[in-house]
């Protein structure tokens, strides 16, 4: 006994912790969605290209577009052109979109979108490290005025990370001779950033420029731009003016390097303007349109992967060991009595089309008029099959009778007792027949009466959306429910009905 024991505990344990795994790992590592109605962001990018053709001259417009291999996930990119070709090429660790025409004239808009999303991305694919670099060379005034910056800035600093924002720092000190120096007349972003590379190269860091766009809905942004450096272990991201350390999530890199973001053969006023859009999609249908993710490749292999009409089905069978469990409860810790384990669950799954209200006084009508019939057909003294036979015709002319009046009336919710189980109405009617006669009408009048309360609380539980798409969704969650059940079936204690049954003795001792 002791071995069945600790075999059952065992089990119980492994089917526990089995479906609590699968569960979690569906819920935190491939991010399936826990709620039917959970969204995510849905971004779309449009970079439109216009520029003036020049007659007769081919043309050719190149522009830097995002690399894939960032912390989001491509939904869709697509190039609107018209009469232009198109080619992706890779350039110093860049794409780069190339369209080409050979006459074109007038005024030219060509359109780049991009849609994505950061759900179900993998993690960031950084780049390599880069190698260490050689210093930039500078002459006369110009070498002296860089080290006189370094030289501080080595003095102020502990590591890669500290030098960056030090240098940083003094750069946007415009008041500086010396950085006034190196910048020249201009002061911009993109000559700070020429500076503080000159002066990381001559300490032998590496450096590259990084431009950026915002995720936020705007129209005719403007590319951001930033800094990142590696210190031997992970790059560091750094604005060339704020000095802010780490780049923010809503920021997109479009691309690296001191190029122009476009250029243009054949034609003149070029001009790349940008719109972003912000939206809203289902995270479970976002889930299936990335198909180069594993949350999409595991629901093509559950139950998501069926034809639709086999979902609607198997989502109401997925719902019946619930309904199961209900009845477990009510009958071993509860003690309501009911006719069996299974016709509650059953006349539960009839009360989705019926109702509740109207599935109990359907139920109610029907079974009282087969009691009758049953209690009359006993005294012709006839064989069970034959009476069961005679119920079961006379369980459907009642239901024809109660649609035909119904339809009349114009109760069309009452027209769904055709839907009712009626082998099960008919056994229902003779096993509380058989209980009148071998325990009494109140006993069975009790029987029929918890049974009626089991169905409908495992029909209201079943019917919760809720949880009918987080049993469908992660149906690993039933092995848990079965590891409940195990344990339920060694439960030998008193159940609530027992306790008030014998709550006098308790206060007569």
């Amino acid at each position: 006994m002791q071995s069945i024991n600790t075999h059952l505990k065992i089990l119980i344990a492994l089917l526990v912790s089995l479906g609590l795994l699968i569960t979690g790992y569906q819920i935190y590592v491939l991010d399936i969605p826990v709620r039917e109605d959970e969204t995510d962001d849905i971004w779309s990018l449009d970079a439109r290209f216009e520029f003036q053709a020049t007659q007769g001259v081919p043309v050719k417009a190149q522009m830097f577009i995002p690399p894939l291999t960032q912390d989001f996930i491509s939904l869709n990119e697509s190039f609107i052109s018209n009469n232009y070709g198109v080619s992706i090429n890779q350039v110093q660790g860049n794409r780069r979109v190339t369209w080409s025409a050979r006459r074109a004239g007038g005024k030219q808009a060509l359109y780049y979108r991009l849609v994505l999303t950061k759900r179900y991305s993998d993690a960031l694919q950084n780049p390599e490290a880069p190698a260490l670099r050689q210093p930039i060379p500078l002459e006369g005034p110009e070498q002296v005025a860089a080290e006189a910056l370094i030289n501080p800035i080595r003095q102020h600093s502990a590591d890669i990370e500290t030098f960056i924002s030090e240098t940083i720092r003094r750069v946007n000190d415009i008041t500086d001779d010396n950085v006034k120096l190196l910048l020249g007349r201009s002061s911009t972003v993109l000559d700070k950033a020429r500076v503080i590379d000159i002066l990381l190269s001559n300490a032998r860091i590496p450096l590259e420029l990084v431009h950026t766009v915002r995720l936020e809905a705007s129209t005719g942004q403007e590319p951001e731009l930033w800094l990142r450096s590696h210190n031997g272990e992970r790059w560091l991201y750094f604005h060339p003016e704020t000095g802010q350390q780490g780049m923010p999530d809503n920021r997109l890199v479009w691309w690296t390097g001191n190029q122009p973001l476009f250029s243009i053969e054949g034609g003149r006023q070029p001009r790349v303007s940008f719109t972003i859009n912000n939206s809203e999609m289902n995270a479970l249908r976002l889930a299936r349109m990335t198909s180069d993710n594993r949350a999409s490749a595991l629901l093509e292999y559950s139950l998501y992967g069926l034809p639709l009409h086999a979902q609607q089905v198997y989502q109401v069978m997925i719902m019946i060991p619930v309904g199961v469990l209900v009845i477990l409860v009510l009958r071993n810790l509860v003690g309501i009595q009911t006719l069996g384990t299974f016709t509650p669950v059953l006349i539960a799954l009839a009360f989705r089309e019926t109702q509740v209200g109207w599935g109990i006084v359907l139920f109610t009508l029907i079974t009282a008029l087969g009691l009758s019939l049953r209690s009359y057909l006993e005294h012709l003294k006839l064989q069970m099959l034959p009476r069961l036979s005679i119920v079961l015709t006379f369980v459907v002319v009642i239901i024809a009778v109660i649609t035909l009046f119904s339809h009349k009336l114009g109760l069309e919710r009452a027209l769904s007792v055709s839907l009712f189980p009626m082998v099960i109405l008919t056994m229902t009617i003779e096993r509380l027949s058989i209980t009148w006669e071998e325990r009494g009408g109140g006993h069975s009048f009790k029987v029929a009466l918890g049974t009626l309360i089991a169905a409908t609380l495992s029909h209201m539980l079943m019917s919760i959306p809720e949880l009918t798409y987080f049993v469908f969704t992660f149906p690993a969650i039933l092995l848990v429910l079965v590891g409940f059940m195990l344990a339920m079936g060694r439960y030998r204690g008193y159940r609530l009905t027992e306790l008030m049954r014998f709550k006098a003795l308790l206060q007569k001792d």
